[in-house]
Protein backbone atom coordinates (compact mmCIF):
# COMPACT_ATOMS: atom_id res chain seq x y z
CA UNK A 1 0.00 0.00 0.00
CA UNK A 2 1.33 3.46 -0.90
CA UNK A 3 1.97 5.77 2.05
CA UNK A 4 2.23 9.52 1.42
CA UNK A 5 4.99 11.16 3.40
CA UNK A 6 4.93 14.69 1.98
CA UNK A 7 2.23 16.77 0.31
CA UNK A 8 3.63 19.77 -1.51
CA UNK A 9 1.93 19.70 -4.86
CA UNK A 10 2.09 23.31 -6.05
CA UNK A 11 4.01 22.12 -9.11
CA UNK A 12 2.17 18.82 -9.27
CA UNK A 13 5.41 16.84 -9.35
CA UNK A 14 4.97 13.30 -8.01
CA UNK A 15 7.91 11.24 -6.74
CA UNK A 16 7.91 7.56 -5.82
CA UNK A 17 10.75 6.20 -3.65
CA UNK A 18 11.69 2.51 -3.80
CA UNK A 19 13.87 0.64 -1.32
CA UNK A 20 13.19 2.85 1.68
CA UNK A 21 13.60 0.03 4.21
CA UNK A 22 17.39 0.16 3.91
CA UNK A 23 19.91 2.32 5.77
CA UNK A 24 19.39 5.33 3.52
CA UNK A 25 15.59 5.36 3.33
CA UNK A 26 14.53 7.52 6.28
CA UNK A 27 17.20 10.11 5.48
CA UNK A 28 16.10 10.39 1.86
CA UNK A 29 12.45 10.78 2.81
CA UNK A 30 13.35 13.52 5.27
CA UNK A 31 15.43 15.34 2.64
CA UNK A 32 12.67 15.05 0.02
CA UNK A 33 10.16 16.30 2.57
CA UNK A 34 12.01 19.63 2.60
CA UNK A 35 11.40 20.19 -1.11
CA UNK A 36 8.64 22.55 -2.17
CA UNK A 37 6.18 21.48 -4.84
CA UNK A 38 6.72 17.72 -4.64
CA UNK A 39 4.30 14.97 -3.63
CA UNK A 40 6.46 12.11 -2.32
CA UNK A 41 5.11 8.60 -1.86
CA UNK A 42 6.63 5.27 -0.97
CA UNK A 43 5.74 1.67 -0.31
CA UNK A 44 7.52 -1.39 1.05
CA UNK A 45 10.68 -2.43 -0.71
CA UNK A 46 9.81 -4.01 -4.02
CA UNK A 47 6.22 -2.75 -4.02
CA UNK A 48 5.15 -1.42 -7.42
CA UNK A 49 4.19 2.22 -7.76
CA UNK A 50 0.42 2.80 -7.91
CA UNK A 51 -0.58 5.51 -10.33
CA UNK A 52 1.48 7.97 -12.35
CA UNK A 53 4.74 9.44 -11.06
CA UNK A 54 7.12 11.88 -12.68
CA UNK A 55 10.21 10.59 -10.88
CA UNK A 56 11.17 7.19 -9.48
CA UNK A 57 13.94 7.13 -6.85
CA UNK A 58 15.68 3.78 -6.45
CA UNK A 59 17.60 3.13 -3.22
CA UNK A 60 17.44 -0.67 -3.18
CA UNK A 61 19.59 -1.55 -6.21
CA UNK A 62 22.77 -0.43 -4.44
CA UNK A 63 21.72 -1.77 -1.02
CA UNK A 64 23.75 -4.97 -0.64
CA UNK A 65 22.32 -5.91 2.78
CA UNK A 66 18.66 -5.56 1.82
CA UNK A 67 19.15 -7.49 -1.40
CA UNK A 68 20.91 -10.26 0.51
CA UNK A 69 18.10 -10.35 3.07
CA UNK A 70 15.53 -10.63 0.29
CA UNK A 71 17.71 -13.17 -1.56
CA UNK A 72 17.51 -10.96 -4.62
CA UNK A 73 20.19 -9.98 -7.10
CA UNK A 74 20.93 -6.50 -8.42
CA UNK A 75 19.67 -7.64 -11.82
CA UNK A 76 16.27 -8.59 -10.40
CA UNK A 77 16.04 -5.28 -8.53
CA UNK A 78 16.79 -3.15 -11.61
CA UNK A 79 14.28 -5.15 -13.67
CA UNK A 80 11.63 -4.28 -11.07
CA UNK A 81 12.72 -0.64 -11.16
CA UNK A 82 12.38 -0.32 -14.94
CA UNK A 83 9.05 -2.13 -14.91
CA UNK A 84 7.86 0.30 -12.23
CA UNK A 85 9.07 3.28 -14.24
CA UNK A 86 7.14 2.13 -17.31
CA UNK A 87 3.95 1.42 -15.33
CA UNK A 88 4.15 4.84 -13.66
CA UNK A 89 4.97 6.58 -16.97
CA UNK A 90 7.95 8.18 -15.20
CA UNK A 91 10.33 10.35 -17.22
CA UNK A 92 13.11 10.64 -14.63
CA UNK A 93 14.96 8.00 -12.62
CA UNK A 94 17.35 8.53 -9.71
CA UNK A 95 19.38 5.44 -8.84
CA UNK A 96 21.92 5.10 -6.04
CA UNK A 97 24.74 2.86 -7.25
CA UNK A 98 28.27 2.75 -5.80
CA UNK A 99 31.76 4.01 -6.59
CA UNK A 100 32.81 0.35 -6.40
CA UNK A 101 31.85 0.07 -10.09
CA UNK A 102 35.16 1.81 -10.94
CA UNK A 103 37.07 -1.11 -9.48
CA UNK A 104 40.11 -1.07 -7.20
CA UNK A 105 43.39 -1.10 -9.11
CA UNK A 106 46.90 0.20 -8.54
CA UNK A 107 46.74 2.25 -11.75
CA UNK A 108 43.48 4.02 -10.89
CA UNK A 109 43.72 7.82 -11.13
CA UNK A 110 43.46 9.62 -7.79
CA UNK A 111 40.76 10.80 -7.79
CA UNK A 112 38.51 8.98 -10.27
CA UNK A 113 36.14 11.15 -12.31
CA UNK A 114 32.78 10.23 -13.81
CA UNK A 115 34.38 9.94 -17.28
CA UNK A 116 36.49 6.98 -16.18
CA UNK A 117 35.76 3.57 -17.67
CA UNK A 118 33.88 1.14 -15.41
CA UNK A 119 35.93 -1.93 -14.56
CA UNK A 120 34.60 -3.45 -11.34
CA UNK A 121 36.62 -6.23 -9.75
CA UNK A 122 35.31 -9.24 -11.66
CA UNK A 123 35.47 -11.58 -8.68
CA UNK A 124 33.13 -9.32 -6.69
CA UNK A 125 29.71 -10.11 -8.18
CA UNK A 126 27.83 -7.25 -6.48
CA UNK A 127 29.99 -4.52 -8.07
CA UNK A 128 29.88 -6.25 -11.44
CA UNK A 129 26.07 -6.42 -11.32
CA UNK A 130 25.85 -2.74 -10.35
CA UNK A 131 27.80 -1.82 -13.48
CA UNK A 132 25.36 -3.89 -15.55
CA UNK A 133 22.40 -2.22 -13.80
CA UNK A 134 23.75 1.19 -14.79
CA UNK A 135 23.93 0.05 -18.41
CA UNK A 136 20.28 -1.12 -18.31
CA UNK A 137 19.14 2.20 -16.86
CA UNK A 138 21.07 4.07 -19.55
CA UNK A 139 19.36 1.96 -22.23
CA UNK A 140 15.99 2.92 -20.70
CA UNK A 141 16.95 6.60 -20.90
CA UNK A 142 18.04 6.41 -24.55
CA UNK A 143 14.76 4.72 -25.55
CA UNK A 144 12.86 8.01 -25.16
CA UNK A 145 14.16 11.52 -25.79
CA UNK A 146 12.03 12.88 -22.95
CA UNK A 147 13.65 10.72 -20.28
CA UNK A 148 16.50 11.58 -17.90
CA UNK A 149 18.48 9.51 -15.42
CA UNK A 150 20.61 10.41 -12.41
CA UNK A 151 23.09 7.75 -11.29
CA UNK A 152 24.78 8.48 -7.97
CA UNK A 153 28.02 6.68 -7.13
CA UNK A 154 28.78 7.22 -3.44
CA UNK A 155 32.03 6.27 -1.74
CA UNK A 156 31.76 4.08 1.39
CA UNK A 157 28.56 5.44 2.99
CA UNK A 158 28.43 5.38 6.78
CA UNK A 159 26.57 6.76 9.79
CA UNK A 160 26.36 5.95 13.47
CA UNK A 161 23.02 4.22 13.05
CA UNK A 162 23.12 3.12 9.43
CA UNK A 163 26.38 1.53 8.29
CA UNK A 164 25.72 -1.61 6.25
CA UNK A 165 27.50 -4.88 6.96
CA UNK A 166 29.28 -4.64 3.60
CA UNK A 167 30.70 -1.19 4.41
CA UNK A 168 31.62 -2.29 7.94
CA UNK A 169 33.54 -5.22 6.48
CA UNK A 170 35.41 -2.96 4.08
CA UNK A 171 36.14 -0.41 6.81
CA UNK A 172 37.48 -3.20 9.01
CA UNK A 173 39.91 -4.23 6.27
CA UNK A 174 41.23 -0.75 5.55
CA UNK A 175 44.34 0.44 7.39
CA UNK A 176 45.32 -3.05 8.53
CA UNK A 177 47.76 -4.28 5.91
CA UNK A 178 50.91 -5.87 7.25
CA UNK A 179 54.25 -4.67 6.00
CA UNK A 180 52.83 -2.55 3.15
CA UNK A 181 51.48 0.93 2.61
CA UNK A 182 47.70 1.22 2.82
CA UNK A 183 45.70 2.85 0.02
CA UNK A 184 43.91 6.17 0.45
CA UNK A 185 40.25 5.88 1.48
CA UNK A 186 36.98 7.83 1.39
CA UNK A 187 33.89 7.78 3.62
CA UNK A 188 30.72 9.72 2.86
CA UNK A 189 27.97 10.33 5.42
CA UNK A 190 24.52 8.95 4.66
CA UNK A 191 23.04 12.40 5.29
CA UNK A 192 25.15 13.79 2.46
CA UNK A 193 24.07 10.95 0.16
CA UNK A 194 20.43 11.73 1.00
CA UNK A 195 21.04 15.39 0.16
CA UNK A 196 22.47 14.33 -3.22
CA UNK A 197 19.31 12.30 -3.91
CA UNK A 198 17.08 15.27 -3.04
CA UNK A 199 19.12 17.59 -5.28
CA UNK A 200 18.87 15.09 -8.14
CA UNK A 201 15.07 15.05 -7.81
CA UNK A 202 14.69 18.80 -7.39
CA UNK A 203 16.94 19.79 -10.30
CA UNK A 204 16.27 16.72 -12.43
CA UNK A 205 19.97 16.08 -12.88
CA UNK A 206 20.85 14.01 -15.92
CA UNK A 207 24.02 11.92 -15.87
CA UNK A 208 26.44 10.21 -13.48
CA UNK A 209 27.62 11.91 -10.29
CA UNK A 210 30.16 10.76 -7.72
CA UNK A 211 29.20 11.39 -4.09
CA UNK A 212 32.10 11.89 -1.69
CA UNK A 213 33.55 14.46 0.74
CA UNK A 214 36.37 16.74 -0.32
CA UNK A 215 39.62 14.81 -0.55
CA UNK A 216 40.43 11.50 1.11
CA UNK A 217 42.29 9.97 4.07
CA UNK A 218 45.85 8.65 3.67
CA UNK A 219 46.27 5.00 4.58
CA UNK A 220 48.41 5.73 7.62
CA UNK A 221 45.73 8.11 8.92
CA UNK A 222 43.09 5.39 8.63
CA UNK A 223 45.40 3.15 10.62
CA UNK A 224 45.77 5.84 13.28
CA UNK A 225 42.00 6.29 13.52
CA UNK A 226 41.57 2.55 14.12
CA UNK A 227 44.06 2.70 17.00
CA UNK A 228 46.08 -0.11 15.38
CA UNK A 229 49.57 1.27 14.79
CA UNK A 230 51.41 -2.06 14.69
CA UNK A 231 53.10 -2.87 11.39
CA UNK A 232 54.72 -6.26 10.97
CA UNK A 233 56.83 -7.10 7.91
CA UNK A 234 55.52 -10.55 6.99
CA UNK A 235 56.15 -12.81 4.00
CA UNK A 236 53.49 -12.52 1.27
CA UNK A 237 51.97 -15.96 1.89
CA UNK A 238 51.76 -15.52 5.64
CA UNK A 239 50.26 -12.07 5.16
CA UNK A 240 47.48 -13.64 3.08
CA UNK A 241 46.83 -16.27 5.76
CA UNK A 242 46.69 -13.69 8.56
CA UNK A 243 44.44 -11.44 6.49
CA UNK A 244 42.05 -14.30 5.72
CA UNK A 245 41.89 -15.27 9.39
CA UNK A 246 41.23 -11.69 10.39
CA UNK A 247 38.33 -11.37 7.93
CA UNK A 248 36.97 -14.79 8.92
CA UNK A 249 36.79 -14.15 12.62
CA UNK A 250 35.69 -10.53 12.49
CA UNK A 251 32.97 -10.71 9.85
CA UNK A 252 32.69 -14.28 8.68
CA UNK A 253 33.39 -15.46 5.12
CA UNK A 254 33.70 -12.57 2.65
CA UNK A 255 32.58 -12.55 -0.97
CA UNK A 256 35.38 -13.27 -3.44
CA UNK A 257 37.01 -10.08 -4.67
CA UNK A 258 35.82 -7.84 -1.83
CA UNK A 259 39.21 -7.69 -0.13
CA UNK A 260 40.69 -6.20 -3.31
CA UNK A 261 38.87 -2.98 -2.44
CA UNK A 262 40.96 -2.74 0.74
CA UNK A 263 44.28 -3.14 -1.08
CA UNK A 264 44.06 -0.71 -4.01
CA UNK A 265 42.83 2.91 -4.35
CA UNK A 266 39.37 3.84 -5.68
CA UNK A 267 38.68 7.34 -4.33
CA UNK A 268 36.48 9.63 -6.44
CA UNK A 269 36.22 13.32 -7.36
CA UNK A 270 33.10 15.26 -6.29
CA UNK A 271 33.56 18.34 -8.53
CA UNK A 272 30.68 17.53 -10.87
CA UNK A 273 28.11 17.16 -8.08
CA UNK A 274 29.46 20.23 -6.30
CA UNK A 275 29.00 22.29 -9.47
CA UNK A 276 25.35 21.21 -9.50
CA UNK A 277 24.81 22.77 -6.06
CA UNK A 278 25.63 19.96 -3.63
CA UNK A 279 28.17 20.33 -0.81
CA UNK A 280 29.35 17.76 1.76
CA UNK A 281 28.62 18.58 5.40
CA UNK A 282 30.67 15.83 7.07
CA UNK A 283 34.36 15.12 6.48
CA UNK A 284 35.94 11.76 5.71
CA UNK A 285 37.43 11.47 9.18
CA UNK A 286 34.24 12.51 10.98
CA UNK A 287 32.23 9.98 8.99
CA UNK A 288 34.72 7.19 9.63
CA UNK A 289 34.84 7.82 13.37
CA UNK A 290 31.04 8.00 13.63
CA UNK A 291 30.46 4.93 11.47
CA UNK A 292 33.04 2.71 13.18
CA UNK A 293 32.84 3.90 16.77
CA UNK A 294 31.84 0.45 18.03
CA UNK A 295 34.94 -1.72 17.86
CA UNK A 296 34.39 -5.01 16.11
CA UNK A 297 35.37 -7.10 19.14
CA UNK A 298 32.52 -5.63 21.19
CA UNK A 299 30.09 -7.24 18.75
CA UNK A 300 31.70 -10.68 18.64
CA UNK A 301 29.73 -13.56 20.21
CA UNK A 302 31.40 -15.89 22.77
CA UNK A 303 31.62 -18.60 20.13
CA UNK A 304 33.33 -16.18 17.76
CA UNK A 305 35.78 -15.21 20.50
CA UNK A 306 36.74 -18.86 20.89
CA UNK A 307 37.20 -19.18 17.13
CA UNK A 308 39.22 -15.96 17.10
CA UNK A 309 41.49 -17.24 19.86
CA UNK A 310 42.02 -20.46 17.92
CA UNK A 311 42.72 -18.49 14.75
CA UNK A 312 45.24 -16.29 16.54
CA UNK A 313 46.94 -19.41 17.90
CA UNK A 314 47.13 -20.95 14.43
CA UNK A 315 48.54 -17.73 13.01
CA UNK A 316 51.13 -17.53 15.79
CA UNK A 317 52.16 -21.17 15.24
CA UNK A 318 52.43 -20.55 11.49
CA UNK A 319 54.56 -17.47 12.08
CA UNK A 320 56.88 -19.29 14.48
CA UNK A 321 57.14 -22.23 12.07
CA UNK A 322 58.10 -20.02 9.14
CA UNK A 323 60.63 -18.08 11.17
CA UNK A 324 62.05 -21.31 12.59
CA UNK A 325 62.25 -22.89 9.15
CA UNK A 326 64.06 -19.83 7.81
CA UNK A 327 66.59 -19.93 10.65
CA UNK A 328 67.24 -23.67 10.22
CA UNK A 329 67.67 -23.28 6.45
CA UNK A 330 70.09 -20.40 6.98
CA UNK A 331 72.08 -22.48 9.50
CA UNK A 332 72.27 -25.44 7.11
CA UNK A 333 73.50 -23.20 4.30
CA UNK A 334 76.25 -21.79 6.50
CA UNK A 335 77.24 -25.28 7.61
CA UNK A 336 77.50 -26.50 3.98
CA UNK A 337 79.52 -23.41 3.10
CA UNK A 338 82.00 -24.11 5.87
CA UNK A 339 82.41 -27.76 4.80
CA UNK A 340 83.11 -26.78 1.21
CA UNK A 341 85.88 -24.39 2.27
Amino acid sequence: MVAHVARRVDAGHRVYVRGVDGNLGTRVLAALGELEGFDVATGENGSPATGRFDTIVELGVGDHDTLAHRRESVTEAVDELLSDADLASASHLVMVSSAMVYGAFSNNPVPITEESVLRPVQEFVFARQLASAEELVEEWRRADAGRSVTVLRPALAMAEDGTSSLVRALAAGLGHRFGEDDPVAQFVHLDDVAAAVALSVERRLDGVYNVAPDGWIPGERVRALTGDRLRLPLPERLREVVGALRWRFQRGPIPPGLDTYTREPWVVANDKLRSAGWAPTVTNEQTYVEGTEARWWTMVTPKRRQELSLGAMVAAIAMVSIVGFSLVRRWLRRRRARRSE
